[in-house]
């Protein structure tokens, strides 16, 4: 966090002198006044300029793109960063080819990487942001496949009256299942192991625990 004290005759020039020195505009900043000024003895002795200190306020969603680029260029990856807001939060949209390595097993170094980037963006923000990163539409494409799963298996559950456990999963990728197949009533959903062998058992209605 970059700061600076400077000192004017009075309290709008010295904010003007730390924004030049800081190269920002005064809605990027915090003021605090740590003198103020006076004239002094017949306005000439003892006068004291004005004096304040000026902080660049943190921004998370810049810490967190400056991060992510950093990386990406790290990984000789060729990508640009699109951000916008989205329902749960702000969206950072990397856009390229070739991006698999971004992406991984199963979604695996995007969930890594979008936990390191929250965990930068926030450590000195005042109020939390969350960031999720995307690359290749891989989240879309990633919870429709889930979806389609959720409810194959859902009927094969309800055909066999029997439960069908599936395959480990992030808490992320069982949220979509849980939350897609909340609209059947002939199934539950639950949640068995510990991290990161958690998975989701889908179970006809009369064969639940």
């Amino acid at each position: 966090m970059k700061k600076v004290v400077a000192a004017a005759k009075t309290i709008d020039d010295a904010v003007r002198k730390a924004l030049e020195e800081l190269g920002v505009t005064r809605d990027k900043v915090s003021v605090r006044v740590l003198e103020e000024p006076s004239r002094g003895l017949f306005g000439l002795i003892g006068s004291r300029d004005a004096k304040v200190e000026v902080e660049v306020n943190v921004d998370p969603v810049d810490q967190g793109l400056a991060f992510l680029l950093d990386v990406l260029a790290n990984m000789n990856v060729d990508a640009r960063v699109e951000t916008r807001p989205v329902e749960d939060g702000i969206l950072f949209d990397i856009q390229g080819t070739n991006l698999g390595i971004i992406i991984g097993r199963r979604g695996q170094t995007l969930d890594s990487l979008q936990y390191l980037v929250n965990v930068v963006a926030n450590r000195h923000a005042d109020k939390h942001v969350r960031i999720i990163l995307d690359a290749e539409n891989y989240r879309t494409r990633r919870k429709e496949t889930l979806e389609q799963l959720a409810e194959r298996v859902a009927k094969k559950a309800v055909a066999t009256r029997r439960s069908v456990r599936l395959e480990p999963m992030s808490a992320a990728e069982r949220k979509v299942i849980h939350s897609f197949l909340q609209k059947r009533a002939d199934v539950v959903t639950y949640s068995e192991g510990d991290e990161p062998n958690r998975c989701i058992v889908i179970a006809p209605k009369e064969a639940s625990r």
